[in-house]
């Protein structure tokens, strides 16, 4: 089950009471405050991790509560501290207070880890309040409550590639043609109701050459999809982590639709509805299912393969400067040319990123200094 949502409610531990104790040993008449600190209550972490890719643990799990600390004890014995609670989240969960709506955290990278909700500290016993002048205090303090927090979660998948149109125009068959991702096909709209991820890799493992990235497979969209029809609102957001848009255009007969080039227009008008400059990202189109373009009678008896959707598109496509891959997922044609130019479309997208990086960072050293 695929979650991206969910809402949880941490406590962290509250600390232990101090303790009011005297010290009462044989041959020490004049033993003295001997109560012990309590101990600091649990906090609440949360960590990423790559072996998880949903939200779903936290769906049937909202509320989670550290161990507070022990209470002090006589001689001097200072309480446990309280156990931590660890919560894993998959790489890309956004953290949002859910009072505030306040953005607390991204967990762009693995590993990450930060304190939610810190715990309570622990009361001082009466041996803290001893004094020259006070030598048998006999008050103690309690300890402090932990904080509780109500947070929002939200995911957005991190991937190198998102598959993006139509319902039915093969972006599931493409997937798991070039990945070791399976699935559901069916010849129905609205087959795929989640995401699903995929990676390819070019070239042997064992060589320097290899290089592989992570296709995404997003449910199929529709004229409206930013305002809530069809599946296209639930997921769009996992589109605004990516590099690299792969638009796929049905060119054969079976969809229904006469011009692939209001396909493509109405696509892409839903992404710059939905607003996160999703449009203006990086984009290759993919003209699918080329073996089921139907043939024409011509002239003289003879028969062709009418490409009259794929010659509009490839028009198009110049016109606007975007590359255009013909492919066949059931036969396999073009796929290999489609998969190469992916991985150093991706490369290079990855180069780029990295050098912005770094003139960030050097910029924000300069200023430090």
């Amino acid at each position: 089950m695929f979650i991206d949502e969910a809402k949880i409610r941490v406590a962290a531990g509250g600390g232990g009471n101090g303790c009011m104790a005297f010290r009462r040993e044989k041959f020490v008449p004049r033993g003295g405050p001997s109560g012990g600190d309590g101990g600091r209550g649990g906090d609440v972490i949360m960590e990423s991790s790559e072996r998880h890719n949903t939200l779903v643990h936290f769906r049937f799990n909202p509320e989670h509560t550290a161990e507070r600390g022990r209470h002090g004890e006589g001689s001097n014995r200072t309480g446990r501290d309280g156990a931590h609670v660890i919560l894993k989240v998959p790489v890309g969960t956004i953290l949002y207070d859910d009072q505030t709506g306040e953005r607390i955290h991204d967990f762009s990278r693995p590993d990450e880890r930060i304190v939610v909700a810190q715990g309570g500290r622990g009361g001082r016993g009466n041996a803290r309040f001893a004094t020259s002048t006070h030598q048998a205090p006999r008050e103690c303090e309690p300890g402090h409550p932990g904080e509780q927090r109500v947070f929002r979660l939200e995911l957005k998948l991190l991937a190198d590639v998102a598959l993006v149109g139509y319902p039915n125009v093969g972006k599931s068959t493409l997937i798991s043609r070039i990945s070791a991702a399976r699935p559901k096909i069916a010849d129905y709209p609205f087959t795929t109701l989640q995401p699903n991820l995929g990676v390819v890799s070019i070239g042997d493992p064992g060589s320097p050459e290899h290089f592989s990235f992570v296709v995404a497979d997003i449910p199929g969209l529709i004229e409206g999809a930013h305002t809530g029809a069809g599946l296209g609102v639930q997921f769009l957001r996992h589109i605004e982590r990516t590099r690299l848009l792969v638009h796929l255009v049905d060119v054969s007969d079976s969809s229904g639709r006469p011009d692939p080039v209001k396909d493509f227009e109405v696509i892409m008008e839903e992404l710059a509805s939905f607003g996160a400059a999703l449009d203006e990202k990086p984009m290759i189109v993919v003209a699918s299912k080329i073996d089921a373009l139907q043939p024409a009678p011509a002239k003289k008896g003879k028969t062709v393969k009418s490409k009259s959707k794929l010659d509009n598109l490839a028009q198009f496509c110049r016109k606007k400067k975007l590359a255009l891959f013909p492919i066949s997922a059931v036969t396999g044609e073009g796929l290999d040319r489609l998969k190469y130019a992916l991985g150093k479309r991706v490369q290079q997208l990855r180069q780029d990123d990295a050098k912005a990086v770094a003139g960030t960072e050097s910029r924000q050293q300069n200023l430090s200094a």
